[in-house]
């Protein structure tokens, strides 16, 4: 991994490309712009088979730059740093400080990559690849730029520091539906990070993001409360929320078996809804009879051969015949 300082004084971890990966999106580079130059000329020999030879080595000149220097330069320029053989091979051209490249650092790696590739055959870009720390290339130096590998195995995402007990539930009333998805992304960065940034740089940080939450919610925090507690509490209080929301999102598929309402989930697939059920409804459930008992509301019936003057008072209970 290689430290890239960003203009915010942010250390990225980027993993510069070697020599293999970039050789080989060199050579696919080649063959494609090769395979087009190639279709170019003979289309030109055969549109130019009327003229001159002057007209005919100019035409030629101005074929081999556009195709084999202006193409490569255009596509570098459009795609910000990704041509054929690096997308193939997961690369990418960045600056020196991790943004994306502009035309005059396309053009300077182009125009060094005549001499560097194009005219000795790759031995220069190889040497300076293999001399330099981070595998650059002298187009590399002189346009300020640097080839990283794009295709990172996916890492561990850090969880979020819990804010202080004593910050837990505070922010229950804030609303936070002006918040943007990019401002939640920046404090949640910060909030892993912290503890990695120098105490001072973290501070200002920490206020600046507090500051453009206040902005959003409308709600000063409390007083006393540093930003960086201030922070974790509303992204604790955020992650509570979306929680909640999740899980009666998944509880809304998932009956009870009767549709009574108050279950988990109000009710599911083939079950009435809450609503449908009427207003002078008992969810409570009857204690279970014996299998042989009748329904409450029909009268037992006496067993054969008895009666009610002669015989014991009626139990309710029919046996078996």
């Amino acid at each position: 991994m290689s430290g890239v300082v960003t203009g915010d004084a942010v250390v990225l971890g980027l993993q510069p490309a070697r020599l293999p990966s970039r050789a080989l999106a060199v050579l696919i580079d080649l063959v494609v712009v090769w395979a087009a130059y190639v279709l170019v000329m003979i289309g030109l020999v055969v549109a130019t088979a009327s003229l001159d030879e002057a007209a005919v080595a100019a035409v030629s000149v101005a074929a081999f730059l556009l195709v084999l220097v202006g193409a490569p330069i255009a596509v570098e320029t459009l795609s910000h740093g990704r041509s054929l053989g690096k997308m193939a091979c997961g690369l990418r051209v960045v600056r020196d400080d991790g943004g994306p490249i502009r035309f005059r650092h396309a053009l300077v790696r182009g125009a060094m990559g005549i001499v560097e590739i194009l005219m000795t055959f790759g031995v220069v870009a190889c040497v300076a690849s293999l001399v330099s720390e981070r595998g650059r290339r002298l187009g590399d130096v002189f346009a300020g730029t640097l080839v990283v590998r794009e295709r990172m195995p996916a890492a561990q995402v850090l969880p979020v520091p819990p804010p202080p007990p004593w910050l837990v539930g505070r922010f229950a009333g804030l609303d936070l539906s002006a918040v943007p998805e990019g401002l939640w992304l920046e404090i949640r960065q910060y909030l892993t990070r912290a503890r990695e940034l120098d105490p001072g740089v973290g501070r200002q940080l920490a206020e600046r993001l507090a500051d453009q939450l206040v902005a959003r919610t409308g709600t000063p925090p409390p007083a006393g409360v540093p930003a960086e507690a201030y922070l974790a509490g509303v992204v604790a209080e955020r992650q509570a929320r979306d929680a909640r929301r999740a899980l009666a999102e998944a509880g809304g598929g998932v009956g009870t078996g009767a549709g009574v309402p108050g279950g988990f989930g109000g009710g599911g697939a083939g079950v009435a809804p809450a609503a449908a059920v009427p207003s002078g409804f008992s969810p409570v459930v009857p204690p279970v009879q014996p299998s042989a008992a009748p329904p409450a509301a029909v009268p037992a019936v006496p067993a054969v051969g008895s009666s009610r003057e002669d015989g014991p008072p009626a139990t309710g209970f029919a046996p078996p015949a």
